[in-house]
């Protein structure tokens, strides 16, 4: 399974200088030790959802989208839900985060799940930071790697 991190980010609102940026490729490189994993930027949501819709393999990609009202998880429930995915033969989980005003109706309907961080509202840098900390834990719980011990 191939793990991709999206994010709907206007052109004018990105810069490689943040130290959030530095810190969200920190851990893609973390988690692409367990299983391969990419992160991918798009103007608008339509941009987003043609690319979803034109990866290559026997499924569509399992789209996750980061949605206020989605299901919230564990850290722990979290890893389940990656783990089947994997043991169920998704060749790619893309987790996406959507643009300031929030998914369409047409996004919600092509996804296949809605997941939350939680009740409180983050900028899109630090949501991606802290989406990316969440997958690498996730990858560490499914390998029994003593990086999440349980706090």
């Amino acid at each position: 399974m191939k793990i991709s991190l999206a994010a709907v980010v206007p052109r004018r609102a990105r810069t490689k200088a943040e130290a959030s940026e530095r810190l969200f490729e920190d851990y893609v490189e973390r988690a692409a030790r367990y299983l391969p994993c990419d992160s991918h930027l798009f103007d608008t949501e339509a941009a987003l959802l043609a690319w979803l819709d034109r990866q290559p393999g026997r499924a569509p990609a399992y789209a996750v989208l980061l949605d206020s009202q989605g299901q919230m998880y564990t850290s722990e429930e979290f890893a389940t839900q990656i783990g089947t995915l994997r043991d169920a033969g998704t060749q790619r989980l893309v987790l996406a985060i959507g643009p300031a005003d929030g998914w369409s109706n047409a996004a919600r309907v092509r996804a296949n799940k809605l997941f939350s961080l939680g009740r409180i509202t983050l900028p899109h840098q630090l949501a991606r930071v802290v989406l990316a900390e969440q997958v690498y834990r996730a990858l560490t719980i499914l390998a029994g790697h003593p990086y999440h011990s349980g706090h």
